[in-house]
This record gives C-alpha cells, sequence and structure tokens, in this order.
C-alpha cells in the first residue's frame, strides 16, 4: 500500500494552469529587497552584510518562477542556503550570517506542493529536509524548538497542499457537473434523431404506399417529410454546438411543454391532450415533459403493432406535472422497457426530483407515465 501510494505521488502531474507572474509576486521582491537592506542596517550582528543583501536580493527572484518552476526555485534557494551553512561552518564564525528578510523561502514551500508534479515535491522535500537538518545541527536547539522549527518549515508546504487538493476536488466536480451534462445533452440528441427519423420513416412508407393512387397524398407525405428533416438538422446542429462546449446553444430556442402538441403531426394515430396549470414551470421541466412524450410516442410508433391511437395526456396541478403515453397496440420487437430510451426518461425525471413508470396496459397496450414536480429539484 505505501509503494502504491509512492509510485501514484512520483508519477503526480503538476498543477494546470499555474499563473506565470503577476504584480504582486514583483511588489513581493521589492518588498524582500527594502527589508534585506534595513534589517543589514539596523542590525549590528549580521557577519557578512555585504554578501548577505546581494544574496537575498538575487535569490528573491526566485520568487517570480515559484509558479511555473517551483523545483528550479527550491533548488536555487535552498542550495544557496546550504552553501551559505558549508561557508559558515569552514569559516567557524559565530556571529549571525542569515537575514530574517530570508524567509521567503518559505513561500517556495508552499508553491512546491500548490503547483509542482509529484517528482518536484519529492526531490524538493529531500532538499527541504537537508537544509533544515543541516541548520539544527550548526546550531544545536531544545527539542521545542526543534519541533517549532519543523512546523514553520512544513506549514506552507501543507497549506499549499491543502489548498491544491481542495482546487483538484472543486474541479472534479466541476467536471462530473459537465459530464452529467453531456450525458443529458446526448440524451436529447438520441431523442431529437430517434422520434424524427421515426416520423421520416413512417410517412414515407405511406407515401409509397399511396404515391400510385393519390399523388396529393404523396406530395403531402414529402413537405411532412422535409419539415421533419429540417427540424433534426437544426436540433441536431444546436445539441452537437452544446456538446463541443460552443455558444451557438444558448441561442437556439428550447423544446417545451408547449411544444407537446406538435407531436400530434408526426403520425396521425397520435392524440395530445393537455389540461390543468402548465404555465410557469421549471425550463427544464418543460423540456423533460416534451422529450418524455417524444420518447414515448416514438417508441410506440416503432414497436407498438397494429396500434390504432396513441394518446399523449399532459396535466397540471400546483405541484407536480404529469405526462401520461398509452397506446393501445402489441408489442413486437424487442421487449418495451428494455432500451436505453426508457432508461434515458427514467433517468431525466429522477435528476428533476420526479419518478417515472413504464409498463403494460390493460386490457392491452404500454402505458408510460411521468410526474414531475412543477420547479423541478435546483431547477
Amino acid at each position: 500500500m505505501i509503494l502504491d501510494a509512492a509510485r501514484r505521488l512520483w508519477a503526480l502531474p503538476p498543477a494546470p494552469d499555474p499563473p506565470v507572474r503577476v504584480w504582486r509576486d514583483w511588489a513581493l521582491v521589492v518588498l524582500v529587497t527594502v527589508t534585506a537592506v534595513l534589517e543589514v542596517t539596523l542590525r549590528k550582528d549580521v557577519a557578512w552584510p555585504f554578501a548577505a543583501v546581494p544574496m537575498t536580493v538575487l535569490l528573491a527572484g526566485t520568487l517570480l518562477w515559484r509558479r511555473t518552476h517551483p523545483l528550479a526555485a527550491v533548488l536555487v534557494a535552498f542550495g544557496a542556503v546550504l552553501v551559505v551553512e558549508v561557508a559558515v561552518r569552514v569559516s567557524g564564525t559565530t556571529r549571525s550570517v542569515g537575514l530574517g528578510s530570508m524567509g521567503f523561502v518559505l513561500v517556495l514551500g508552499y508553491a512546491l506542493y500548490r503547483w509542482g508534479s509529484g517528482r518536484q515535491i519529492v526531490l524538493g522535500s529531500a532538499v527541504f529536509g537537508t537544509a533544515f537538518v543541516s541548520s539544527i545541527t550548526r546550531d544545536p536547539t531544545s527539542l521545542a524548538e526543534t519541533v517549532a522549527g519543523l512546523f514553520v518549515v512544513t506549514l506552507p508546504a501543507v497549506v499549499g497542499l491543502v489548498v491544491r487538493l481542495g482546487f483538484t476536488a472543486r474541479t472534479r466536480a466541476l467536471q462530473d457537473a459537465r459530464s452529467r451534462e453531456r450525458e443529458q445533452l446526448a440524451r436529447e440528441l438520441h431523442d431529437t434523431v430517434a422520434h424524427h427519423v421515426s416520423a421520416i420513416v413512417v410517412r414515407a412508407q405511406a407515401g409509397r404506399v399511396v404515391a400510385a393512387t393519390d399523388p396529393s397524398a404523396a406530395r403531402e407525405a414529402l413537405a411532412v417529410i422535409e419539415r421533419e428533416g429540417a427540424r433534426t438538422l437544426a436540433e441536431m446542429r444546436t445539441l452537437v454546438a452544446a456538446l463541443r462546449g460552443t455558444d451557438e446553444a444558448a441561442l437556439a430556442p428550447v423544446r417545451d411543454v408547449a411544444d407537446v402538441p406538435s407531436l400530434a403531426s408526426t403520425d396521425s394515430r397520435v392524440v395530445v391532450e393537455q389540461s390543468g396549470r402548465l404555465e410557469d414551470l421549471g425550463p427544464a421541466v418543460g423540456g423533460a415533459v416534451y422529450r418524455i412524450a417524444q420518447e414515448s410516442v416514438t417508441n410506440a410508433v416503432r414497436h407498438a403493432r397494429a396500434a390504432t391511437r396513441i394518446v399523449v395526456r399532459v396535466t397540471g396541478d400546483d405541484d407536480a406535472v404529469r405526462c401520461t403515453v398509452t397506446d393501445d397496440g402489441e408489442t413486437v420487437g424487442p421487449v418495451r422497457g428494455t432500451g436505453y430510451g426508457i432508461v434515458g426518461m427514467a433517468e431525466r425525471a429522477a435528476l428533476l426530483g420526479g419518478s417515472l413508470t413504464a409498463g403494460p396496459a390493460e386490457p392491452r397496450g404500454w402505458v408510460v407515465a411521468a410526474v414531475l414536480p412543477r420547479r423541478g429539484v435546483g431547477a
């Protein structure tokens, strides 16, 4: 388990889209520079003041690259710290060499854990640890001081890791929400294409039958096919644009409960009945009512053999809207209720806090019944 965790950490990619530089980075460099100059001026115990200020100012430049090159910034800054530690040991001086303004290197620890890859985090942590051990061995302290120092050094790194995990969780939640939305749009595409293509096929078959005996009926069938084909193309473009993430979908009209009566024009057997309070429905609810009715009619046209009547009833009250689609045909082909269409309708209803049932009707036929809250859950 530990080995697997280590492999996952090593393979962790860097955080996406790190900011290159912002004005706050330049302000921080200026602040470090001014602080270093004031510190050397006011303090009398700095061993090498003419080396401490240039080193601090030069290393402050790593702040400008800490997000895009976090490991390089850590290696440069803490590598310089280690070099100074070695020089101090060789010189044998007891006076303070480092400046308090060098505390900015802790920001590099935050950046490493916030933006770095797994490899960079591991290697940078090794550099952190080496510098910390070298510091406490050169100037031994009590256990409490050592623990406090370790806390100060690791706190920025922990904060960076927490911020990164929080951002990752939010990003994943957003991606999941987008995926769910795209699944819904994919179902919209399925419903649209299946319904209109079924209507086109039925009209084409009818037109071919009557073409020889009733040319006017054949021309009418061709006109219906033309309208259905154009509507199918328009809705496909809208939904495909939405799946691609463009803004075109937002400009196109959305199907609503007011469009349910248009289903009667797709097949002469379809009858639409609407009653009750159907105004002021949530947009998602109105669209769901239309798509459930459309999918149910499509299934009936496809699978209800010898059906003479397909009835779509939509009723509304103060709390909910109900959509019921019944036919009097016999089931043919795949068992109705086992396809993706029924599953999609049930998922759509559940997402809005409603319910959907589908099954045989008495004495024959099939019934699909959906109940949706007027505004939907979260609508």
